[in-house]
């Protein structure tokens, strides 16, 4: 799948991934990529860096090896509420925004209470992008899931990592192909990421592409595809 940008991945910094920003960056590079973003895990993922590393984010150079860099994070759903492990002031001063559910530091509740956690994160006007919305270890109703995603202009995020063997999410392909499907009936965008970890997984897309091929998801609702869509998408957001 072509696509020209891929921010949803993690460096050394996050406590369990394995490349530096510059290498990252590079990967990118020579991957086609216009546009790298780094969102780095908040407090409550063991290991992960404190609140400093993100109010120092203004120190990194925006651009490497003819990249364009987003610096942020993937913060943390910690409860129903919806409330979140980054305070304001802080996610304020992020290029990138994103928030979901770790089960580090969240307790999986009924479908109801799991729902309710990330309608809530959806409606918070600081957040851009709900990451993997798709572990049936903590089951959620997609339809107002979608719904609030297109009334609040938030990004659903099918995440290549999910759909690995390897982690060993419930249900992960079939709750995809669920949050698609109503994607694809009430016209709502998303973000296909690949949560990469090392390098060598930047812009790895061959699970999502299945997935996507699988169900005929049309090209037009990939924000992936164009980077100054994307940024546009931002833009508006702010």
């Amino acid at each position: 799948m072509k696509v020209e940008l891929d921010v949803h991945t993690h460096t050394l910094a996050s406590g369990h991934a394995y490349g530096t920003i510059r290498e990252m960056a590079q990967a990118a590079a020579e991957k086609g990529l216009k546009i790298l973003g780094i969102t780095e895990h908040a407090k409550g993922i063991p290991g992960t860096c404190d609140d400093i590393y993100f109010e120092n984010l203004r120190v990194v150079p925006r651009e490497m090896y003819g990249i364009e860099l987003l610096l942020g994070s993937e913060i943390n759903i910690l409860d129903y509420d919806g409330n979140l492990s980054l305070p304001a002031k802080i996610i304020d001063k992020l290029d990138i925004r994103i928030a979901g559910i770790h089960s580090h530091c969240y307790k999986a509740g009924t479908m109801e209470q799991n729902t309710d956690a990330v309608l809530k994160a959806i409606k918070n006007p600081r957040i851009d992008i709900i990451s993997h919305p798709d572990d049936g270890k903590c089951p959620l109703d997609y339809e107002p899931i979608v719904k609030a995603a297109k009334e609040n202009s938030v990004l659903l995020e099918l995440n290549n990592n999910s759909l690995n063997p390897i982690n060993k999410r419930l249900n992960a392909r079939e709750n995809n192909l669920k949050m698609l499907s109503l994607c694809i009936q009430y016209d709502v965008p998303i973000l296909v990421s690949s949560d990469a970890h090392d390098p060598a997984d930047i812009a790895r897309y061959d699970f999502v592409t299945e997935v996507l091929n699988e169900i005929q998801f049309p090209e037009k609702l990939i924000v992936n595809k164009n980077a100054e869509k994307f940024k546009k998408f931002l833009s508006q957001r702010r």
